[in-house]
């Protein structure tokens, strides 16, 4: 169960660690200005592995440009990332971003539920380019938890499930219990609907014992 601090200000990076967080979440598609020394420095205060993430619209985020424009805004950062957030009209990219070194996180986020038979699809068609598939949905009801649970257990690992909006916020405690590899948390200013503080879920992962 490793925890993701999502930050929607760089600065925090040290923070972050300092609270328990596992890994960091860079969303330079939420920072202003330039984002070359904004990366470098939270990379920099911090000894957590940095996981760069330039979230489109469609999915969202705030990047609204095109696959190339995407690309001329992260090749600058890798250097100051261990993984790259990767959206599939954005994969073209990903024979550059492993040939700096660095993994991908193969993500698709919906705001609504898919059936479990399009989720194994899914997963398959996101492994063919990412090192670690996200795959974050909405749920419409329980029977949606359960069967969003029922595929996190039987996908091929490591994988990364998720729930977008806060009535089913209590599935993202629970997926990781099932194989889910990260749970994102924010730090003060949420970057989805729904996250836990990572202070919350640090003490959560104490009392599960995770």
């Amino acid at each position: 169960m490793k925890i993701v601090a999502a930050l929607t200000d760089p600065a925090k990076a040290a923070l972050a660690e300092q609270q328990g967080a596992d890994l960091v979440e860079l969303r330079v598609d939420l920072y202003e200005g330039d984002l070359l020394p904004q990366v470098r420095d939270a990379k920099a205060a911090t000894s957590l592995p940095v996981i760069l993430t330039l979230r489109s619209a469609q999915e969202g985020g705030r990047f609204f440009g095109t696959a190339e424009e995407w690309l001329k805004k992260v090749e600058p950062l890798l250097p100051f990332a261990d993984y790259v957030d990767v959206e599939q009209p954005f994969a073209q990219a990903a024979p550059l971003i492993r040939e700096a070194g660095k993994k991908i996180i193969a993500s698709y986020h919906t705001a609504r539920m898919v059936p479990l038979c399009e989720l194994f699809a899914m997963e398959r068609d996101l492994r063919t380019y990412g090192d670690i598939p996200k795959i974050v949905v909405t749920p419409q009801g329980d029977a949606d938890v359960i069967e969003l649970l029922t595929f996190t257990q039987a996908a091929n690992k490591p994988i990364c499930t998720g729930v977008m909006g806060a009535q089913f916020r209590h599935a993202r405690a629970m997926l990781p219990l099932v194989g889910s590899e990260f749970v994102y948390c924010h730090m003060g200013d949420t970057t989805a609907e729904g996250q836990y503080s990572v202070e919350e879920f640090v003490q959560l992962r104490k009392i599960l014992g995770c």
